[in-house]
Parts: structure tokens; sequence; C-alpha cells
């Protein structure tokens, strides 16, 4: 168990790294639901991003409150 939780842990740092290499965490790009999308995409995605796996989240749309 304990291996399986560094490996985990491991594979979400390198998914982490990839979208610093890409920009994702810099203050010029815009904060929406898309861009938050695409960056826990990446962290997600860990080491399949240096395997040519570039995942992009281009719209989404959050739920309005009832008034």
């Amino acid at each position: 168990m304990r291996i399986v939780t560094i490996l985990a842990l491991a594979w979400l740092i390198v998914g982490a790294v990839a979208a610093g290499q890409r920009g994702y965490y810099s203050s010029d790009s815009a904060t929406s639901c898309a861009s938050a999308g695409t960056i826990a995409l990446t962290v997600v995605a860990g080491p399949l991003n240096y395997f040519g796996v570039n995942p992009k989240i281009s719209d989404c749309t959050l739920p309005q409150p009832s008034s």
C-alpha cells in the first residue's frame, strides 16, 4: 500500500511539473473554469504529458445560483 501511495504522489508531482512547464500557473493566464480544468487535467495526466498527451478543456459552464 505504501508503494502505491508513493507512486501516486510521484505521478501527480510529474503532472504538476508539466503544467508549470506549459506556463499554466502564470498570473498572465485568465482565471476561468476552462483554465482551472486544464490545469487539473494536466496534473492528473502526469507522465503521459511527456508522451504527447496534451489535455485541454476549451469550454465549461458553471451552474448559476437560483434567484
